[in-house]
């Protein structure tokens, strides 16, 4: 049983160790030359006016997911299209009802104008 479970954790251990050898060689290789120009903030070259902590209208927030719906939709149609003719009508009925409940999805947001910027 140990057997089976030691590819595991030497993957894990490996997968930990991947990561952190590239940080620590960047830390240990990065030059470090502080200068008070180099600690200012930098915002498309410009100093920052107002606070940073600013509230993004909701709107944005809605069309981003609105956005990945779609995106999730467009993942799950490759394989659906690339198996189509071993799915026959089943997999065509399912995929149907699918992209149906994404366009009530759409409309619904349509009709909310969340797809509108004011």
């Amino acid at each position: 049983m140990l057997e089976q479970f030691g590819y595991i954790g030497l993957f894990l251990v490996i997968a930990f160790l991947f990561p952190a050898g590239g940080v620590l060689t960047a830390w240990l290789l990065a030059p470090k030359r502080p200068d008070p120009n180099k600690q200012t903030a930098y915002e498309c070259g410009m100093e920052t006016i107002g606070d940073a902590w600013v509230q993004f209208n909701v709107r944005y927030y809605l069309y981003a997911l609105i956005f990945l719906i779609f995106d999730i939709e467009s993942i799950f149609l490759y394989p659906w299209a690339v198996q189509f003719r071993q799915l026959a009508l089943f997999g065509f009925i399912e995929m149907f009802v699918f992209i149906a409940i994404l366009l009530v999805g759409y409309v619904y947001a349509w009709r909310k104008r969340a797809l509108e910027w004011r």
